[in-house]
């Protein structure tokens, strides 16, 4: 069983629709939606919930207000700003510290885990889906991205699935660092923009930390073939292969607004140009 992960560097570059066009190209693997600040996939490939679970990760205090005196030192030793003059805790605000029920005299305040999400395990019209989501302010996603590609790889083996395909998170960050851990194989959409560019550029040199094979594809090409030559010309210099270049296809967007994946709607420009590079990546995953 093997593992690829999609990533972009940044936001809106095609990267899901890609992976959403891969996972209908290539059914019967597990899919696994590894950008919980911004889940989307399953909007796509609407899944059928199988199971769910609520994620925890960190503490979050919890104010007993039959045993708290309102003597104040909660909100006197929070640096966060946490505790409002009524001792009710701002949950947004909180960074589970701890101090508070550290120094609380009357122990009033305990120390609970932190449920930051929900766990989904899912099935869908191409094959089984791991995804989650992450509360509103809550951190730890890289936490719970390691519990996804966990599941999906648990779910593969089971499944006698012989890929996981990932759907990382845009930029380079924790999220993005859980999505490539194990990895054997990466995949960044571009776009040819100058935020496009520099960001390819950050997260090809992430995937060379990780010593992980890398390739490239430029989505939306044609809008800037100039910038596309460079991009193709520095993400060489950083070990990157190019498995080749999506041109500008309104199919695409039809294809989101009908909740489906690009395979499913058109047999235009830009499919054919997928096609191409799922082709030659699965060339690369055969050797690595």
């Amino acid at each position: 069983m093997k593992e690829l992960v999609i990533i972009s560097g940044k936001g809106g570059t095609g990267k899901t629709s890609f992976t959403a066009a891969l996972a209908a190209l290539w059914p019967g693997n597990v899919i696994a939606d590894c950008d919980v600040d911004a889940a989307d996939l399953h909007l796509v490939l609407d899944p059928t919930l199988e199971t769910e679970a609520p994620f925890y990760s960190g503490i979050l205090p919890e104010i007993h207000s039959d045993a708290c005196t309102h003597c104040g030192k909660c909100i006197e030793v929070c640096h966060f700003n946490a505790i409002s003059p009524e001792i009710v805790l701002d949950t947004t605000r909180c960074e589970g510290c701890g101090v508070c029920a550290h120094f609380c005299p009357a122990q009033a305040i305990t120390l609970e885990p932190r449920n930051c999400g929900m766990l989904y395990h899912s099935n869908t019209r191409f094959g089984p889906m791991i995804h989650a989501r992450l509360g509103v302010a809550e951190e730890n996603s890289g936490k719970l991205v390691t519990q996804i590609k966990k599941d999906a790889r648990i779910r593969a083996e089971k499944e006698g699935a012989a890929l996981v395909i990932a759907d990382g998170s845009p930029g380079i960050g924790c999220p993005v660092i859980s999505s490539l851990a194990g990895a054997n194989q990466v995949l960044a959409i571009s776009e040819p923009s100058v935020s496009g560019r520099h960001d390819l550029m950050r997260v090809l040199q992430l995937a060379q930390q990780f010593k992980i094979p890398a390739a490239i594809a430029v989505n939306k090409w044609d809008l800037h073939p100039e910038m596309t030559e460079t991009m193709e010309t520095e993400a060489r210099a950083l070990g990157a292969d190019c498995l080749g270049r999506i041109p500008y296809d309104t199919a695409v967007t039809a294809a989101m607004v009908a909740q489906k994946t690009l395979p499913e709607i058109d047999p235009g420009p830009a499919l054919g140009a997928i096609q191409a590079i799922a082709k030659r990546l699965k060339d690369q995953l055969d050797t690595h």
